[in-house]
């Protein structure tokens, strides 16, 4: 499954690709920021808390979204 999706509807568990990357990520959190949301993304293939980091976005950005992780 993949579609386009704007980041506002974006949740937990999601597996999404970020603007101009190629490579998939895992939103393990979802919390809202200053101008827009900050995500906690891992690679989606990592299983390694320690690469997680933060990522900011507006709530316009258009995202694909790739599957959902049942597990979360």
């Amino acid at each position: 499954m993949e579609d386009l999706v704007l980041a506002g509807d974006v949740d937990v568990g999601d597996v999404i690709v970020l603007p101009d990357a190629d490579e998939p990520v895992l939103v393990s959190r979802v919390r809202l920021g200053q101008g827009g949301l900050i995500f906690t993304v891992a690679p989606a293939t990592g299983d390694s808390p320690e690469q997680d980091r933060p990522m900011k976005l507006t709530t316009k950005v258009r995202l694909r979204r790739r599957a959902r992780d049942l597990d979360s």
